[in-house]
């Protein structure tokens, strides 16, 4: 009987093998990773915003509303944490999705407005700044972009047959993914009308 049972649990081991029950735990955890990473670039993003606003803030007073518009977004993006374990939930992630946007955005405005300031622009700090949040502008690009085709192919490997049977029996679940429309938001930038804007502030410096 022993004998029998030994037996019996070697054939559902290569059976689970089979029918891709690893494969789908190598690439679920391969979701999981790419994720952490994506979030690591927004943090790194976020970390960012205060010395950033701090430091337009010291040329460009008048420009107020667009500093409170991008401290408020950097607040919301801190209240929105999506750890893997809630990735299957498409709500959240689109609720996610919209805060990273709306910094996004708010960041691309400042950018605009610094445009006015000369002296804003040759400060030492204030490039540096620039330069850390377009490096990692880019490196969200490329952890968001590895991201979506982890998704896709754990996605294809679910669907597709006998492996989607194995996935129904264990409960793996279609996960969401980011949308196109949220990235051509993203990626449009905003007008601004430099003729409703006061003279520039006599640098604080």
């Amino acid at each position: 009987m022993k004998l029998l049972r030994v037996i019996a649990l070697l054939v559902m081991i290569v059976g689970l093998s089979g029918c891709g029950y690893n494969a789908m735990q190598r690439q679920d955890e391969a979701v999981k990773a790419a994720w952490s990473e994506v979030i690591n670039q927004y943090q790194r993003r976020a970390d960012l915003v205060p010395n950033l606003v701090n430091t337009v803030k010291g040329y460009a007073q008048h420009e107020e509303s667009v500093l409170t518009q991008v401290t408020n977004a950097r607040a919301k993006v801190g209240t929105m944490q999506l750890s893997p374990d809630a990735l299957n939930d498409p709500q959240k992630l689109q609720q996610f999705q919209q805060a990273q946007g709306e910094l996004s955005s708010a960041l691309s405005r400042l950018m605009v407005v610094t445009e006015n300031y000369p002296q804003l622009k040759a400060d030492g700090l204030f490039q540096n700044l620039q330069a850390q949040l377009e490096g990692t502008e880019n490196r969200i690009t490329v952890a968001r972009n590895r991201y979506v085709k982890s998704v896709e192919e754990y996605n294809s490997m679910i669907r597709t047959f006998p492996n989607n049977l194995t996935a129904k029996i264990f409960g793996y679940q279609v996960k969401p993914n980011f949308t196109v429309d949220n990235e051509k938001a993203i990626s449009t930038a905003p007008t601004v009308d430099f003729g409703t804007h006061p003279a520039p502030a006599a640098s604080a410096h």
